[in-house]
């Protein structure tokens, strides 16, 4: 296991990846080590009704998980890629202000079946929950199945840090 990230060095990486994240007025990332929240602003996401735009709603979950599954691979030392497979959006009620999506880890034994699949098999899932809340309101939610492939990262097929 690796020391903790650097949760603002992870943003600016991120934001780097994907440009769309630019556009979304998005808060500081919060993690801590379990959970992982991503807030952001309404008036960049809003839709023709002046309510929160289910796209943004979408990718916003969407990013919160796959950074969730990230950090946790890189504390993990494991080079991979991810990427989401599968999602079931629940749509609960408007967003009529700022959200904050929220994701957390699941129990340790599904991360410990996870991680050994993934060491065992070299590709592994893993099924996540985000909320997108608007104050303490769970306005949207999203289950994300998320899939870590691990990469040859030597000439010999070796993954460094690999399990």
């Amino acid at each position: 296991m690796r020391a903790p990230p650097d949760i603002a060095e992870f943003q600016r990486w991120l934001l780097g990846q994907i440009p769309l994240l630019n556009h979304m007025g998005l808060g500081a990332i919060g993690y801590d080590g379990q959970r992982l929240s991503i807030p952001a602003a309404l008036a960049p996401n809003v839709n023709d009704k002046g309510t929160g735009f289910g796209g943004s709603q979408a990718t916003l979950a969407t990013i919160c998980g796959w950074s969730l599954a990230t950090l946790l691979l890189r504390e993990q030392g494991l080079d991979c890629d991810l990427v989401i497979a599968d999602s079931h959006l629940e749509y609960l009620s408007p967003v009529t202000a700022d959200f904050v999506a929220h994701a957390r880890l699941p129990d340790t034994a599904s991360l410990d079946a996870f991680l050994e699949r993934l060491g065992s098999k070299r590709r592994a899932r893993l099924d996540l929950v985000i909320e997108l809340c608007q104050g303490e309101r769970v306005a949207m939610r999203m289950a994300g199945r998320y899939v870590a492939l691990l990469r040859d990262s030597s000439p010999s097929g070796q993954t460094a840090g690999g399990i």
